[in-house]
């Protein structure tokens, strides 16, 4: 009897326990971003000048009623993370699926038709690939109005070059192949074969990468928050609560050590499951767990 893929699937996870752990830390920071309001115990921007840099209720002098203590304005640092949750998930997923589109479609003309456009877009990767991608999102920022949406389309625009490559070099294998080759034989038309028998082979990769490539996004905002380039005050931000916090990294640690920690946690999860997926999505797997 052939094996159900749900049971493949659950199987792959309990043999793996970086892909448990990092399910779990971007199954709680979903739960986080959109039940923010609910789960945070004060409003991300209240300021009480008479609590500000409270330390967390783990150190001496520190209370549960701020569970990771407070900073220089009296903002409760728990809430602020809850609710930089959604900024960092909604620009990491978002500019993921702008550079997702416009790279896997580069991939699919160069991969496919080859010749003078497989030339022209590998140049003009070439090109992108050779200009560090944050500096090329600084210029952007720096010319462009700030804001989550500026920040979606930035991150997305300089983000589709790992898509190009693995897209382009999986469909020159593809396009060999003798489903391929049946199909142009009866004369379909290129943008069938590309969109229904290239396309739906190279989509476990393009998931794979889009889910590495979160991350990335993710601290690619931050670092542009960090420089003051990125989301702007009122909005909550992690890069922004860092840059805050260095000021006091000296005497009131927990400050700027908490958003870091929370960066990085979600960070490495996301790594982790996207590591997950890809054994998940290799046919060759052999089930063995990491």
């Amino acid at each position: 009897m052939q094996k159900k893929p749900g049971g493949r699937i659950l199987r792959l996870l309990l043999q793996s326990y970086t892909g448990c752990v990092g399910l779990f830390i971007v199954t709680a920071m979903v739960v986080f971003a959109v039940f923010a309001k609910q789960i945070a115990p004060f409003e991300p921007n209240a300021m009480n000048p008479l609590e500000m840099l409270k330390p967390p209720a783990f150190c001496e002098g520190g209370s549960m009623k701020h569970l990771l203590g407070t900073d220089n304005l009296g903002h409760d640092i728990f809430s602020r993370i809850v609710y930089g949750t959604r900024v960092s998930i909604i620009i990491g997923v978002c500019s993921v699926l702008i550079a997702g589109f416009i790279g896997t479609a580069f991939g699919l003309v160069a991969g496919y038709f080859g010749g003078f456009a497989d030339a022209v877009i590998m140049r003009v990767t070439d090109a992108f690939h050779a200009i560090p991608r944050t500096l090329l999102a600084l210029v952007a920022v720096s010319v462009m109005s700030s804001g989550v949406t500026t920040l979606i389309i930035v991150i997305g625009v300089t983000g589709w070059i790992t898509y190009a490559r693995v897209v382009r070099s999986e469909v020159l294998a593809l396009k060999n192949r003798e489903f391929v080759k049946a199909a142009i034989t009866v004369g379909t038309p290129d943008w069938r074969i590309i969109l229904d028998h290239i396309l739906p082979n190279v989509l476990s990769s393009v998931i794979v990468v889009s889910t590495l490539a979160v991350a990335t996004s993710i601290i690619a905002e931050s670092s542009l928050s960090f420089l003051g380039l990125g989301i702007q005050p009122p909005s909550i931000s992690w890069g922004g609560m860092l840059s805050t916090g260095r000021s006091y990294i000296a005497t009131n640690w927990w400050v700027a050590t908490m958003p870091g920690i929370a960066l990085t946690v979600t960070v490495l999860g996301i790594m982790f499951l996207g590591n997950w997926l890809r054994d998940v999505m290799d046919p060759h797997h052999t089930g063995s767990g990491s």
